[in-house]
């Protein structure tokens, strides 16, 4: 009986080892294959920190080389054996010169790293040398507005640049007309072009950003900020100056309305108001789709005007297409966790299959 107990026993100890092994294994491989990494530069702003982690690793390294080689030496030299007397080994403590060794020389290695570290710092939050792209950014919970203050072109969730043009990013966590967005942190990190900063309710932070070739690159929010922080991402692309300007041109003009069809039928939905949990609400109410009449003014949710030349929607977290549109309206805060009692968030219109038919198609005809 005593031999069964002890078989079972064993044996739960080896299936829980294993499980233990089986999700550090899991872990270390979803790390291997994330697409964001900052040892991956693609800018001049995210080679900075590269380079200069390299010194400071080795430095790391050989100081937990040395430790742990003093540790396995002295574990092995000071055993306990069976021929020992009892007498305790040498003390060192007292030894003034050991002492002060000891603490001069790390404070020389954390020397050595602030030092270009901190120049780092300011080199890359300074305004940039020479022409600059200005990005106005706004944090809000959960998803990322960007406005181009030279261009007057707003955007949400995929910011634009031209390549080899650095780019100054203004960002706050607030706006005076969103109330529900105060008092949330929120951090911009596209560890491709560059570190992460701070987006701060009332204040105003800085971030440097390049690219040094056409592409798409994933980022995210590295702030936790409440119930979707894991869905608020950021998708950036940069463009040869040439496709720049022509997305500009794109961005400026207003939208298409449609004359007839179904996605005349969505335009008219667009405006309409619906029966919701938390009350009447419309896709206009909180929606801007510019038609070219008066300023461009955003309202409480992102600007939708050209919605269709965006790949991803609902904090770049779904593809743009039929499937995935038709999904989010039936019921947003199924697809992606939001509080709309609270203001935050898009609530459930309730849409019946045939309007949202209608929705879809006007949406994809914003390109």
């Amino acid at each position: 009986m005593r031999d069964r107990t002890a078989t079972r026993a064993a044996t739960r100890r080896r299936t829980r080892g294993t499980l233990v092994l089986v999700l550090a294994l899991g872990l270390v491989l979803s790390a291997c294959t994330a697409p964001q990494s900052a040892l991956d530069p693609a800018g001049p702003y995210a080679q900075d920190p590269h380079d200069l982690i390299r010194p400071v690793f080795a430095i790391a390294l050989f100081v937990f080389v040395l430790v742990q080689g003093l540790i396995i030496y002295a574990v092995i030299k000071f055993r306990k054996r069976p021929d020992d007397d009892g007498s305790l080994p040498v003390q060192v403590h007292g030894n003034t010169r050991l002492e002060i060794f000891w603490t001069v020389v790390p404070a020389l290695i954390l020397a050595f790293i602030a030092v270009p570290t901190v120049q780092m710092i300011f080199s890359t939050m300074d305004e940039p040398d020479g022409e600059f792209l200005t990005v106005e950014v706004i944090g809000h919970r959960w998803w990322w507005e960007f406005y181009y203050p030279d261009y007057d072109i707003y955007s949400a969730n995929e910011i634009v640049i031209p390549v080899d043009t650095p780019v100054r990013l203004e960002m706050t966590a607030s706006d005076p007309g969103r109330s529900a967005d105060l008092g949330v942190i929120h951090s911009f990190w596209i560890p491709a072009w560059a570190g992460k900063q701070d987006v701060v309710p009332g204040q105003t932070t800085f971030l440097n950003i390049q690219a040094d070739a056409a592409g798409r690159y994933l980022g995210q929010c590295a702030e936790y900020c409440g119930l979707s922080h894991v869905n608020m991402r950021i998708r950036g692309e940069s463009m040869e100056p040439a496709d720049f300007e022509a997305w500009v041109e794109n961005q400026q003009s207003p939208a298409v309305v449609p004359e007839d069809g179904l996605a005349a039928q969505g335009a008219e939905l667009f405006g309409a108001s619906f029966d919701t949990d938390i009350g009447q609400r419309s896709c206009a109410a909180c929606h801007q789709i510019w038609d070219g009449e008066g300023a461009r003014n955003p309202g409480v949710g992102p600007d939708l005007t050209h919605f269709a030349s965006r790949e991803e929607f609902a904090g770049a977290i779904f593809p743009v297409d039929e499937e995935h549109l038709r999904e989010w309206l039936r019921d947003p805060p199924a697809m992606k966790p939001m509080q709309p009692q609270n203001q935050v968030g898009m609530p459930n219109l309730n849409l019946s299959e045939e309007e949202i038919d209608a929705l879809v198609a006007y949406m994809l005809a914003l390109e």
